[in-house]
């Protein structure tokens, strides 16, 4: 059974519904973020990046982040309004978290001291609240929350 090795919540400031994850040391990368973002899927990756599409406008979205050290369990899927998983190559073993409107952010994600291969798991519940609130008052705070969990692609 796989063990939880590290778990960090982090805010991820959604703008123009769309944030992402992006490979820390990310100077040679061929697609930066936002580069090629494709708003119309949930979970879409570039090499060394992960873009997630929201269901609000301008916000600020909850992500907890979860590092395995083999295949996560698996989430149920009435829980949550999408869910999706991709392979994500890291080269310094650092994700950052990026958004559309403020860039990047300060808060760092450690998959492993060293670059490897990921599967990844998102799942995000509050798509409709957080539609709702881009329609209304503009902005919230944790409305829209994520899941955001990473294990080694050999695992």
């Amino acid at each position: 059974m796989a063990q939880l090795v590290r778990q960090q919540r982090v805010g991820a400031y959604v703008g123009y519904y769309a944030f992402g994850l992006q490979e820390s040391d990310d100077a040679d990368l061929p697609v930066p973020f936002p580069d090629e973002f494709d708003t119309g899927v949930f979970l879409s990756t570039h090499p060394g990046r992960l873009d997630i599409t929201s269901g609000g406008h301008t916000h600020t979205a909850t992500v907890d982040i979860e590092v395995w050290d083999g295949p996560a369990p698996m989430q149920d899927a009435a829980g949550w309004d999408e869910q999706a998983e991709a392979d994500f190559e890291s080269t310094s073993g650092q994700v950052a978290v990026w958004s559309m409107l403020t860039g990047r952010s300060e808060d760092v994600i450690t998959l492993a001291d060293c670059g490897g291969s990921w599967r990844v798991r998102v799942c995000c519940v509050g798509r409709a609240e957080a539609a709702a609130l881009s329609e209304g008052e503009g902005t919230g705070y944790g409305v829209e929350r994520y899941l955001i969990q990473f294990w080694p692609a050999k695992a």
